[in-house]
């Protein structure tokens, strides 16, 4: 019984102690310990762990900065759960049927989870938008909602059929002397299957380019500038309550969104004068009922 284990009696000579070491290498206690899969390292553990404390986006990035080993733990799995257990509607959706099925979302997990609890905010000037002189640097979010019926609002007529979900906008507040009081609002977003959407489809027939300055801030791929492309519909503007024209939006090849604008605050009767004078837009508020995924608390 003692061979099986590779034990032998004390009184047998080295050389077999060392024969029957080599034949079970899988033994050694050296081999088992880096296999990566003991301890804190376990998939299974870290599963457990992140789930007692209801998936910390904020923890997890710091453990993912540990060593390589947790971090390919955290994107493949770490992530992937968070998005599942904090925002399970929205990642029902966008894993649906005529999606990528679950574990190959567009960018991946990681980026999805960096852009439901992460707003970029605005660092650089882009073609039609210039930021305030202090730029808003990107910061973790306490509550971030997201809606399909806010992302509609983004899309022109013929691109409705499309799923996006869109957030509110971050509002940051701009520097002492800015332009009339206003706030600069950052606003993100997601597709579901975009590669076999109208929206990429529209941008293709129109021969859009790909912007040479601009990245996307969640998974790092190239970006087209809606603004750029003519596809940026005026219920857009009504929908983040800013002025007509003082907002650009990006879509990077895997889906994501990005964008900025200009918030106006508004007394009650500006806001009356406002909402009377939208009756033609584009867009139209009947299905405000539904779509709303609600909030995902950081």
């Amino acid at each position: 019984m003692n061979r099986i284990y590779g034990l032998q009696p004390a009184t047998m000579e080295s050389s077999s102690r060392r024969r029957s070491c080599k034949s079970l290498p899988n033994s050694s206690p050296a081999r088992t310990a880096s296999d990566g899969n003991t301890g804190i390292m376990d998939e299974k553990v870290l599963f457990l762990v992140f789930r007692s404390i209801n998936w910390d986006p904020q923890v997890i990035c710091l453990v993912a900065c540990l060593s390589r080993r947790l971090r390919a733990v955290a994107r493949r799995v770490l992530f992937r759960e968070l998005c599942a257990a904090r925002a399970p509607l929205m990642v029902a959706a966008l894993t649906a049927s005529g999606a990528k099925p679950l574990g190959r979302l567009g960018g991946g997990w990681y980026a999805l989870a960096k852009l439901l609890f992460f707003c970029c905010g605005c660092a650089a000037a882009t073609r039609f938008f210039s930021p305030v002189e202090t730029p808003a640097k990107g910061h973790f979010v306490g509550v971030s909602r997201f809606s399909k019926t806010s992302g509609r609002s983004f899309l022109p007529r013929r691109c409705w059929g499309d799923l996006l979900f869109v957030s509110d906008p971050c509002e940051h507040p701009e520097a002492p002397g800015g332009c009339g009081g206003e706030d600069l609002g950052a606003y993100r977003g997601v597709f579901r299957g975009f590669m076999r959407s109208r929206t990429r489809a529209c941008l293709l027939r129109k021969r859009a380019e790909l912007e040479a300055r601009v990245r996307c801030p969640y998974c790092g791929a190239r970006v087209w500038s809606m603004t750029a492309a003519g596809l940026v519909p005026r219920s857009a503007a009504r929908r983040l309550g800013a002025h007509q024209g003082s907002l650009e939006y990006f879509v990077c090849v895997n889906g994501h969104l990005h964008g900025y604008c200009r918030l106006a605050h508004l007394s009650s009767s500006d806001s009356d004068h406002y909402d009377a004078n939208d009756s033609d837009d584009d867009d139209s508020d009947e299905d405000d009922k539904e779509g709303d995924e609600g909030n995902v608390p950081c």
